[in-house]
């Protein structure tokens, strides 16, 4: 039970590291929560700092839930507190726990009075590391949505819903055999709901029609 608690701590202040505050602090020597929306993540570091340093931040944040997955969750040593009773060993669901804290921590940091991101760039990273194909399809599917409509926050909701509907389909319609399927769309459709409840405020602003859009070209 012990090696899973410090697993569990390890991912969430890994999750919590405020890379959008650390970025701009250092680039800007401003506190971005106190600049466009307020938000911490890489959409809003895009729209005040540019979008190289959104960029970096984006990539820093996908880093943490990666980091969790990937090397975090070797520190696993066997020793399960509970019965596995998920198509997965061990390991694999010791993965799901990490990247789940680490996004978190994202969301709700304790380094920045438990106010964070949105969780997209995080869980980006646990996708990529877990169900690579469909985190693919979903960043291609991101990438259209705001190129054409230039709301970040739609194309991340929508995105987000795409990873197991891709995974629904790639499995039902197209026959592929993805291993532990019955225990990771679940998985995938709580970490959609999970950045939908995170972008509630921006689905209000969408429907009223006062979201903020994004530019591309130089102010």
């Amino acid at each position: 039970m012990l090696n899973l608690i410090v697993i569990v701590v390890l991912s969430y202040l890994a999750g919590s590291i405020p890379s959008g505050i650390l970025v701009s602090k250092a680039v800007g020597g401003i506190d971005i929560r106190n600049h466009g929306s307020g938000n911490m993540g890489g959409t809003n570091v895009f729209r005040v700092l540019g979008w190289k340093y959104g960029l970096l931040v984006i990539l820093l944040d996908a880093l943490k839930g990666a980091l969790a997955v990937v090397l975090i969750a070797r520190l696993y040593l066997g020793s399960f507190p509970f019965p596995n009773q998920t198509p997965f060993d061990d390991f694999t669901l010791v993965q799901l726990i990490a990247g789940v804290t680490a996004m978190i921590g994202h969301i709700w940091t304790v380094f920045a009075g438990f106010k964070g991101g949105k969780g997209i760039a995080t869980g980006l990273g646990i996708l990529v590391v877990l169900t690579t194909v469909d985190m693919m399809i979903a960043l291609g599917i991101f990438v259209l949505v705001v190129y054409f409509s230039r709301y970040v926050s739609l194309g991340s909701i929508i995105a987000a819903a795409a990873v197991p509907v891709a995974m629904i389909i790639r499995e039902n319609v197209f026959g592929v055999e993805i291993i532990g399927y019955g225990t990771l769309l679940p998985f995938l459709i709580g970490l959609s709901l999970l950045v939908v409840f995170t972008h509630r405020t921006n689905i209000q602003r969408l429907i009223a029609g006062n979201e903020n859009k994004i530019t591309f070209k130089k102010k």
